[in-house]
């Protein structure tokens, strides 16, 4: 049963304080409904003695307090699931976007799930194939894993999202595989790049789509992730489907938050964001993996843009703390023409040793890791030598790792974002560019790998 309060004192941005309530909980659902029959919506934020602040969902403009009525429902905000979500296109609060009926709800679950018990979690040690070489090849995803992108404005990671999204798939596995795609705070020519390209493509028959635009109220993209993340729990462990979860983008999530404490007037933390943001990310983050004796799992993709291509910035920092690793792209591959731009480099994916070898990739697949990292480094160090002393400052040996860089770049890197390379394919490409070093410079690979792939010139 739900109360109702005319005791609206005052409204601050998204913020309005009740007085007088009694047994009102933290996170309640609240309707605020005006004299005309309008209603807005919100959630308790705060609770003391008798006053209660509450958090609107919607534009407080245009709102009458002296004849409005709180009415709070004592439950919290819930996402109605089934898996007839999949092929959807849903707004950041859960209701229908493509003009399709609502969803007959084979379940009501609260947005803010539930945590998973350390003991359950079963450890992430299976190969996804996204059909990305610098991915698959050197910083390998693995079911259950969080892997996010750390991009920069003007980057198109929009299109490296789409491009995971529709070629990601676990190798060797019947059990389904959906993606649920979370866009929070986009703008509207964005929703509709992801949106045409999943249609086009046939992708939208396996992928739950969740659109908070930029022109959509700032709250509801604190909603937004937590909605996406709500949906694929269902669909992982109550479907016993496999779920990528790619969040794009994240950054626009954290200046809601940011948005929010300073209209509670909470002390700022860092650049200005709230002291609890490494723990609210964390909220988001941690429901990803895989639990013991259940078919399903989550993996994630979080997506953020830098605030002036900053890594040491707040929250790529934070993202770094709690996930298990990073892709990161490079402006300056991208003016090169390389795509997508990975900077494979500074990239890191924690589990990449436990997605690869035989029987899961192949069993070269450690050994050529190595070896390309190890001469893609050495070959950017000649090309800065070169750049600084000339060529004749290089050895013939220095000139290969610098050739081999070049081409490392040109045919491994970049593919564009509509080939879809096996791992296989990518594995292959690797040799063909060893190929170019002499093979005594292949010290980090088992000499029985190099006579069975290293191609015969």
């Amino acid at each position: 049963m739900f109360k109702e309060y005319k005791t609206i004192r005052e409204v601050v941005g998204p913020l309005m304080l009740v007085e007088g309530v009694e047994g009102v909980k933290y996170d309640e659902l609240v309707e605020v409904v005006q004299e005309n029959g309008e209603v807005r919506r919100g959630k308790v934020l705060e609770v003391k003695d008798d006053k209660a602040v509450v958090q609107l969902f919607e534009n407080t403009q245009g709102l009458k307090i002296s004849t409005a009525k709180a009415r709070f429902l004592g439950r919290s905000l819930s996402l109605s699931v089934s898996a007839d979500m999949l092929g959807r296109v849903f707004d950041g609060m859960g209701n229908p976007r493509d003009g399709g009926a609502p969803i007959i709800a084979d379940k009501k679950l609260d947005i803010n799930g539930s945590p998973i018990n350390p003991a359950a979690r079963n450890y992430p040690n299976e190969f996804i194939q996204t059909g990305v070489s610098a991915i698959d090849g050197l910083n390998t995803l693995v079911r259950g894993q969080k892997l996010p992108v750390f991009s920069m404005s003007g980057l198109p990671h929009a299109e490296f999202a789409a491009q995971i999204a529709r070629q990601a798939k676990v190798r060797n596995s019947d059990s389904k595989f959906a993606v649920v795609f979370a866009a929070i705070g986009i703008t509207f020519e964005e929703a509709e790049f992801f949106i045409e390209d999943f249609r086009r493509t046939g992708a939208i028959e396996r992928t739950v789509l969740f659109t908070n635009l930029a022109s959509d109220p700032a709250i509801e993209r604190i909603a937004t992730p937590r909605m996406a993340l709500t949906c694929a729990e269902y669909l992982a462990f109550d479907c016993g489907m496999h779920v990528l979860v790619i969040m794009t983008d994240i950054t626009n999530y954290a200046e809601a938050l940011r948005e929010v404490s300073a209209a509670r007037k909470e002390v700022p933390g860092r650049r200005g964001y709230p002291g609890y943001l490494y723990t609210d990310l964390a909220t988001l983050y941690e429901r990803a993996g895989r639990i013991k004796g259940k078919e399903g799992s989550i993996t994630q993709i979080p997506i953020l843009t830098m605030p002036e291509d900053d890594k040491t910035h707040p929250i790529p920092d934070l993202t770094g703390y709690i996930t298990e690793g990073q892709i990161i792209l490079s402006r300056e591959l991208y003016k090169k023409g390389v795509n997508p731009p990975v900077d494979v480099l500074p990239s890191l994916s924690r589990l990449k040793d436990k997605g690869i070898g035989d029987g899961k990739t192949r069993e070269d697949h450690a050994d050529t890791m190595n070896q390309l990292f190890a001469a893609y480094a050495r070959g950017k160090e000649c090309k800065e030598l070169s750049a600084i002393l000339g060529d004749s400052a290089l050895t013939e040996t220095d000139k290969l790792y610098a050739k081999f860089a070049e081409e490392f770049e040109k045919h491994y890197v970049s593919q564009g974002f509509t080939t879809n390379r096996s791992i296989e394919e990518t594995l292959d490409i690797g040799w063909k560019l060893l190929a170019i070093l002499p093979r005594s410079e292949l010290k980090r690979i088992k000499e029985k790998y190099i006579d069975k792939y290293l191609p015969k010139i």
